[in-house]
């Protein structure tokens, strides 16, 4: 586990789930954005948001885990949703993940459309692991 601090910005709001900074030493690690794509390359839950975000962090564990990473080496995640809507959904899965308590620093954007019609989802993360 990398040694991650979260130093608190003055005059700036606190987050909602989030960090506004996370520093800490170390390989930077990128994981590109995860969409809910199986092992075959089959969508997982198709229409079903709860379903594709715990496929797309399932994704992204096994992701990090390539690159000698969990997700407590997390210093960001980019999420890309075509519904805001859906934010509650993957935070609700995203925090039987993560340090709720330290949280990664985070952006969400609605857009029109990802990849296919049928994804729902998008979510890229940055790392910082110990060598």
């Amino acid at each position: 586990m990398t040694n991650l601090s979260y130093p608190l910005p003055d005059a700036v709001a606190p987050g909602n789930g989030y960090s506004h900074v996370v520093t800490g030493p170390g390989r930077w690690v990128a994981i590109a954005g995860q969409v809910a794509l199986d092992a075959d390359g089959n969508l997982v839950g198709d229409g079903d948001p709860a379903a594709q975000a715990q496929q797309v962090f399932t994704n992204l564990e096994r992701c990090l885990a390539a690159a000698g990473a969990t997700f407590a080496d997390v210093v960001k995640f980019g999420v890309f949703v075509t519904d805001i809507a859906f934010l509650p959904v993957i935070r609700s899965v995203r925090d039987t993940r993560i340090d709720t308590a330290n949280p990664p620093a985070s952006t969400a954007v609605q857009v029109v459309s990802l990849f296919s019609p049928e994804a729902l989802i998008e979510i890229e993360a940055f790392a910082v692991v110990n060598d």
